[in-house]
């Protein structure tokens, strides 16, 4: 015996008011559909099963990394018919696990005991209570508390809408009997629709007993159905990473104003200023402070950096003790090695620059690799591109780059090598040198700026 588990993912989301595809929508860096999938890929899982459906290919194409088997359903006939899209690909030894992908707090712990629940009974549903239970299908139990079926909002009484306990969609179900049970659905209900919900009563016909399980937090079985509701969960998520964080040792100056993204590794001692956004795979080392409005994108953080205000570093690695910003920016594929500082507004993308040196004024380093111990002047620039191809600049040890300096690639500058300040570099330049250019300075006597007549 395995387990199966279907993830039902072909609706519009109409409310989200988007042509996105609603599982598409992103919480935390990810696509709603994936969080679902996470969580119950921790699960001993035989096969994945994704309905898809609005948007055509646009959902599988996006998520073409989530190892899943892709169901189509052309048309939208109501749950019952999404999980026959499926079913008939699942073994009937399996237990099904059914899942929404536009409930993307769902966890694992959760997850793992309606699985086990159903292994006595051959059916578990997953059921909470809520305050206000309005567009729910409410469950209805029987006077010793078995359940005896769901009656969905539009079809329910007034009575059986004061009910407070609602149905999730989420159960685990014998392969065999769910099969059984989809290919008797009825759509005889206001909306035309094949529900899923209606193999409760099926079920309890025939003499089963349900097992329903809640869910320590009500939140995990919340959909997503508009904007709102999106805002809501990404705070809850974003309030549950930060509690997380705080209890590994780091320190978040305003938890509320905090927002991972994606995979945080940490050290010790590290703070975080407010308005910091972590996305993709980060690790920060010990001992680091990052000020305030930064975005950290996969990268590697060592030991020792300070991180001033309003800094981007993306797909990067920072050296131990490296000083960077305020208001620079550390593009791909840059590599600064240890105690190198980085000023405000410098940009360095795709280039290594090695222990020591310091970029600290309004400099742009492109496809540039700088030895140890490399001073850049302000204004300085690295004229990479040619308008066809990028071209590589190599700074060798101990150079002194002046102010307002262009070195126009390929071009070396060899070790020792004082650029003075406003020069242009167009070829090679020998070590231990001095290289200038400049015109002669003119002063021209009795010039008069011109006037507005």
């Amino acid at each position: 015996m395995g387990l199966s588990i279907i993830i039902l993912a072909a609706g519009q989301g109409t409310r989200m008011r988007s042509e996105l595809p609603k599982v598409l929508h992103s919480l935390a860096g990810k696509a709603l559909l994936e969080h679902v999938y996470i969580a119950a890929a921790q699960l001993p899982v035989t096969e994945t099963y994704v309905v898809y459906g609005f948007g055509g290919e646009r959902v599988p194409k996006q998520l073409a990394h989530m190892p899943v088997q892709w169901v189509e359903q052309v048309q939208q006939l109501g749950t019952g018919h999404a999980v026959q899209q499926a079913i008939v690909a699942v073994p009937d030894a399996d237990d099904v696990l059914i899942l929404y992908g536009d409930v993307p707090l769902i966890s694992f712990q959760t997850l793992d005991r309606l699985v086990n629940a159903a292994h006595e009974s051959g059916f578990s549903l997953l059921t909470t209570n809520i305050d206000d239970p309005g567009g729910y299908g409410r469950i209805i139990r029987d006077e010793s508390g078995d359940i005896l079926r769901i009656v969905e909002e539009k079809d329910a009484s007034e009575e059986q809408r004061s009910v407070c306990e609602i149905n999730t969609g989420m159960m685990t179900v014998k392969a065999d009997l769910l099969k059984r049970w989809l290919a008797d659905l009825k759509n005889d209900n206001t909306q035309g629709e094949y529900y899923l919900t209606d193999i409760i009563e099926k079920a309890v016909n025939e003499g089963f007993v349900i097992d329903s399980i809640n869910p320590e937090s009500a939140i995990e079985t919340m959909g997503v159905n508009d904007r709102a509701q999106l805002a809501e969960m990404e705070r809850y998520y974003q309030s549950v990473q930060a509690r997380h964080l705080m209890c590994q040792g780091v320190t978040l100056m305003d938890p509320s104003r905090f927002d991972l993204r994606g995979d945080l590794e940490v050290g010790a001692d590290i703070v975080i200023d407010i308005n910091v956004v972590i996305e993709g795979s980060v690790s920060i080392g010990n001992n680091v402070c990052i000020g305030p409005n930064c975005v950290i994108k996969d990268a590697d953080i060592g030991d020792g950096v300070t991180v001033l205000a309003n800094c981007v570093i993306e797909n990067s690695v920072i050296g131990n003790h490296c000083r960077i910003g305020p208001f620079s920016r550390i593009r791909p594929e840059t590599r600064l090695s240890e105690g190198v500082h980085i000023g405000n507004f410098v940009e360095i993308k795709k280039s290594s620059v090695a222990g020591g040196s310091k970029i600290n004024h309004l400099s742009y380093i492109g496809d540039s690799e700088l030895g140890k111990n490399v001073n850049i002047g302000a204004g300085t620039i690295t004229c990479n591109y040619d308008g066809a191809y990028k071209h590589k600049t190599i700074i060798g040890d101990n150079v002194f780059v002046g102010s307002d300096t262009q070195l126009v690639a390929p071009v070396t500058v060899n070790e020792g090598v004082t650029i003075a300040a406003g020069t242009t570099v167009t070829k090679d330049i020998e070590a231990n040198t001095l290289a200038i250019s400049r015109t002669a300075q003119k002063t021209i006597k009795g010039w008069e700026r011109p006037k507005k007549k």
